[in-house]
């Protein structure tokens, strides 16, 4: 299909059934879930153990092939946990593993397939052994991990640092700079110079951004019709 036939109302239903779903079934997992979030397909959102906090405003967008998986494991007296900023993006197939402590800042947007992990997940010697080394991972605010990147035990990233596409992070990254490679390693620093927008900027009028995308939406599916989307589903055409 190269369009989305269903029509307007058929969309927002499908909206508001995507935020009951979330709130009804992940947040009772969560220590923390924030409000006004967004999702794509919870359903394909999986979260295992405690403790796990998503922050205010976070996008989080699944699909069935690339599920978000969020694990926190126990190792001794100790426990894993997940902390997710405010106004952070969680894109399909995100990873993130927990034996002792993984936090994020805000606005920071994850890529499709980004594996974050505090632990080698088996001892080196005796590798029957769960867990193994383990130690914490911080990622500061405004932070953009590219597509399919690494993040591995014991870093700590820079708030505005890009991690490249394919990177593997084994070492810290510094504030502004943007690394990549494997293993990572600064290639370049932003320029301070010039002015930085994040997420939460640009969602500081929720009320506003809502109203233009609904316009949008409405517009893109002027036309549309049940019969008709029922009709792309089981007799599709070519240029559906």
């Amino acid at each position: 299909m190269k369009k989305d036939h269903r029509p307007y109302y058929l969309k927002r239903l499908n909206h508001r059934f995507e935020q009951w779903y979330a709130y009804h079934f992940l947040a009772p997992q969560c220590e923390y879930f924030g409000n006004g979030m967004a999702f794509m397909k919870p359903w394909n959102v999986k979260i295992y153990g405690r403790p796990v906090s998503i922050g205010d405003f976070t996008t989080l967008v699944a699909t069935s092939d690339k599920k978000i998986r969020m694990s926190v494991w126990s190792k001794d007296r100790r426990r894993g946990e997940i902390a997710l900023g405010k106004y952070c993006l969680i894109c399909p197939g995100v990873r993130i593993t927990s034996a002792t402590s993984i936090t994020l800042g805000d606005d920071c947007m994850l890529a499709q397939d980004v594996y974050i992990t505090d632990s080698d997940w088996h001892d080196l010697y005796d590798r029957t052994l769960p867990v193994g080394n383990t130690h914490e991972v911080k990622i500061g605010n405004n932070v953009w991990i590219g597509d399919s990147a690494i993040v591995c035990k014991g870093v700590s990233i820079g708030d505005n640092a890009i991690i490249g596409a394919g990177a593997v992070v084994v070492k810290d990254i510094p504030a502004n700079a943007i690394a990549a490679g494997n293993p990572a390693a600064v290639i370049r620093y932003l320029d301070t110079d010039k002015p930085l927008k994040s997420r939460s900027q640009w969602m500081a009028e929720p009320d506003k951004l809502n109203q233009f995308y609904d316009a949008v939406e409405r517009s893109m599916r002027e036309g549309n019709t049940l019969f008709g989307w029922l009709r792309t589903l089981f007799f599709p055409r070519k240029g559906d």
